[in-house]
């Protein structure tokens, strides 16, 4: 007999690939979308599959989340939906507070009232240790030296209403689980990023810049000459003129993977015989220069630095600097291992984005062309 399967956030990054995911195991999945004006099925309207059921409904609503959990008594609930941006947070810290938290609250007591065998999944963030970091002292080359990570038993201490709002709900899934014996699961996902990435994250700005870019310099001839030249916020060839990417702080760290692989992860650990809060991440970590190196680099362009500015309006209020993830304990207790590269990951979104203006240009200039 297949599984029923909640997701929430389905037409979202994560929830694209975790619905692909749960298909592929035969599951009926529900997925619920927020209810909105405007079509925002970009992400999963290439799954064609009768086990797919898309509902709209309001995480902040208990009605709502009630009426969902009762009506389908699934087997498992992933929770995806937020309000996921952190620099946003700062600017809607009760939009954020409400989506994030009470929302999590909501289907927490739907399970408990409506469905208490109902496995559910939480998606905490890297973003809740803020400046907490652990230490531990490692040999290399025969010299000793300190290892500076994240991991399940790293103090928190958020630094944005995002973050707050995320450790809230973290709390809460572990309380319903030791007070009523929900089985609840929180998976603390560091950055993980894709081709689905949202636009107002700043790797896919990156990425979508660059293939704006270079769709703009493919297009215009000047008898051979190739040479850029740079002012303060553009970059010119002949008299045509391209804004520079503007950035915030490229001097951050962070764990990068990739959203499919974490995938994975969320669904096994609700495979679990007891509930379990596990770290995902690469244990690797790379700042935005180098994700702007590697991505320029994959254009043929080294000099990056001439292609961007620093904008003091992309800075957090608090800054987080360094976050790198250690996932001993996923590795070893639900034998998940990431598969893409962060080499992988930077060079598959921008060559997607350059095949996504490519398309654009094309179906531009047909347009351009109808009489």
């Amino acid at each position: 007999m297949s599984k029923k399967a909640i997701v929430t956030g389905a037409t979202g990054q994560d929830g694209s690939y975790l619905i692909e995911l749960l298909l592929s195991k035969n599951y009926e999945v529900i997925g619920l979308k927020r209810r909105t004006s405007t079509s925002t099925l970009e992400r999963i309207k290439h799954i064609d599959s009768e086990n797919l059921k898309i509902e709209e409904f309001e995480i902040s609503d208990s009605g709502s989340v009630y009426s969902a959990v009762e009506r389908h008594k699934p087997d498992e609930i992933y929770n995806l939906a937020a309000q996921s941006h952190v620099k946003t947070s700062f600017d809607q810290p009760n939009y954020t507070f409400q989506a994030n938290t009470i929302g999590v609250i909501n289907f927490l007591e739907g399970i408990r009232r409506f469905s208490p065998d109902t496995k559910f999944y939480q998606a905490s963030t890297s973003e809740m240790f803020g400046k907490s970091v652990s230490r531990n002292k490692v040999s290399a080359w025969g010299e000793e030296k300190w290892e500076t990570y994240q991991d399940e038993n790293t103090v928190f201490q958020p630094q944005s209403p995002y973050a707050a709002a995320k450790l809230a709900s973290h709390h809460m899934v572990r309380n319903y689980r030791e007070g009523y014996g929900i089985f609840g699961a929180c998976g603390i996902l560091f950055n993980h990023e894709s081709e689905r990435r949202g636009e107002n994250f700043v790797t896919r700005k990156i990425t979508k810049w660059i293939a704006g870019f270079v769709s703009w310099s493919e297009s215009i001839s000047l008898d051979g000459e190739n040479d850029y030249t740079f002012g303060e916020d553009s970059i010119y060839k002949g008299r045509d003129e391209f804004p520079k990417l503007r950035l915030g702080n490229v001097d951050a760290y962070r764990d990068w993977g990739h959203a499919s692989d974490y995938v994975n992860a969320m669904w096994l650990m609700l495979q679990q015989e007891e509930p379990e809060d596990y770290v995902i991440a690469t244990g690797e970590t790379y700042s935005v220069r180098e994700f702007l190196d590697k991505a320029f680099q994959y254009v043929g362009i080294s000099n990056y630095e001439d292609f961007f500015v620093i904008d003091p309006e992309f800075y957090r209020p608090s800054e987080v600097e360094y976050l790198k993830g250690r996932p001993d304990k996923a590795e070893s207790e639900l034998n998940w291992q990431r598969e893409v590269s962060f080499t992988d990951l930077v060079h598959r979104m921008v060559e997607s984005d350059i095949n996504g203006e490519e398309k654009t240009e094309r179906v531009a200039q047909k347009v351009r062309f109808i009489p």
